[in-house]
């Protein structure tokens, strides 16, 4: 069905109703840059944001909780963040907690300490955190070990969470049972009387559930004590950064597309969507106003815990990447799985996000291999699909085709600019470009912030 519309329709106004529509489309205000992960996760997200978070004037989160983690290595020293974006470095920029982002106090006020001690300082000061985030308790993360421990005893097999409580905490937000900042800030009796209620809830479903209220209460008291200074109406904050003066905005996605509940790799995946949407819902952001989108990609593949992986390399390969990489989650210490670079997983995440460029990271960890391998297809039955399989029984079935390159066998480490790259790497990067449909912005040769090497 076709409307039109006409100035005819357009009445009980003193000017043309095409002028004031091109207006209204014109005065979109601020437009926000977001970076997201393009593969299963750990690509190095933190670098990209840090790099630009040193003009930002507002870094955000907007899904996820402290499942999530990123390194940024600045002037030699090492931050993990959990919670706290990655721009909240920059002591000139504002970092903002989204609404769409599960917030545990103890885990943000013991992230925030940490790394003040190692030089983090004044981020109580420059960190808004939404009044419509939701909370996560410390019991939501038992019930997160209580569910994979049920998983593994009925089906043989978990999903491989966390235990940061992410999952339980989305599950009482879709249930409409959640607490957000905004309860725990207004009247703390109405506050208690809803806890008790929640706690109860997962009581009758976990028996074995274990909870000290009053403790539990007291220490949320003061916790909201020390977090009433910093929360905001995000949704307002948010437009008023879109529609003032000129601000640069980033927005900082955790987790990555082939771990979003929608397009991911179900049930293999994270409770929210770390795809380009989770920015708009979890911040507040009009779709007008999403900018560029760069998606980060590692040089090769990684996965931490399980589900299908079809690029694996369960080999010296395999073994050589996870070494050479230091593959270690940074939230759980697990070792990641590793592999050939998939570009069947990135071509599909560009599909959802529409990557305006890409960065690529971890090259120099290919230095010394005689031969890379990446993945530029996948097959069923023998024939070719199009598509990225939602099925995963059907996943774990494909076989891959592989594009075979020569390894450059030298140190790019030191490499700053495009020329100093050898040819045989400055091939492999634009065989990707190409396949991608997407121009590389960064290439990444190392883990401190001047090793990302910027094409354009």
């Amino acid at each position: 069905m076709s409307v039109t519309w006409s100035a005819k329709d357009h009445k009980n106004t003193n000017q043309p109703a095409a002028t004031g529509l091109k207006r209204a489309r014109n005065d979109v205000g601020n437009k926000v840059t977001v970076v997201l992960g393009a593969q299963w996760g750990d690509e190095g997200k933190g670098k990209v944001v840090d790099l630009l978070a040193t003009e930002a004037d507002v870094v955000c989160r907007c899904q996820g909780g402290n499942n999530a983690g990123h390194t940024v290595v600045v002037d030699g020293k090492e931050y993990d963040f959990h919670l706290l974006p990655s721009g909240i470095i920059n002591p000139k920029s504002t970092s903002l907690i989204g609404n769409g982002v599960v917030v545990h106090l103890p885990g943000l006020f013991e992230e925030g300490d940490k790394n003040e001690k190692k030089g983090l300082k004044g981020w109580e000061k420059r960190l808004i955190v939404s009044d419509r985030a939701h909370i996560v308790f410390d019991f939501h993360q038992v019930v997160d070990g209580l569910q994979e421990t049920e998983r593994q005893a009925q089906e043989g097999k978990n999903i491989g969470t966390t235990k940061k409580g992410v999952g339980p905490a989305y599950s009482s937000k879709a249930s409409r049972t959640g607490l957000r900042v905004c309860d725990l800030l207004g009247d703390f009796k109405d506050f208690s009387t809803k806890f008790k209620n929640l706690v109860h809830q997962f009581q009758s479903m976990y028996p074995s559930l274990t909870v000290d209220v009053e403790d539990q209460l007291k220490k949320l008291k003061e916790y909201a004590e020390r977090l009433r200074p910093m929360v905001r109406d995000g949704v307002y904050y948010m437009y008023e950064a879109l529609h003032g003066s000129a601000k640069k905005i980033l927005v900082e996605g955790a987790n990555a597309a082939l771990l979003d509940i929608d397009f991911g790799t179900y049930p293999f995946v994270t409770s929210s969507n770390c795809t380009v949407g989770g920015a708009c819902t979890g911040l507040g952001i009009p779709p007008l106003n999403i900018g560029d989108v760069f998606g980060v990609a590692k040089a090769y593949t990684t996965r931490v815990g399980i589900g299908a992986f079809p690029t694996e390399q369960l080999n010296a390969v395999g073994e050589l990447l996870q070494t050479r990489g230091h593959e270690v989650g940074v939230t759980t210490g697990r070792k990641r799985r590793c592999g050939w670079l998939d570009l069947v997983i990135v071509r599909y995440a560009h599909m959802i996000n529409g990557f305006t460029a890409i960065a690529l990271t971890k090259l120099d960890i290919l230095d010394v291999l005689d031969e890379i391998k990446v993945g530029v297809a996948y097959k069923l039955n023998g024939k070719r699909i199009p598509h990225f399989p939602a099925n995963m029984d059907v996943l774990q079935k494909v076989e891959v085709e592989y594009e075979t390159f020569p390894g450059w066998k030298t140190d790019t480490s030191a490499a700053r600019k495009w020329n100093d790259l050898p040819a045989k790497a400055q091939n492999y990067i634009r065989f990707i470009e190409n396949h991608i449909g997407v121009p590389i912005k960064w290439v990444g040769v190392g883990k401190s912030r001047e090793c990302m090497i910027q094409m354009f």
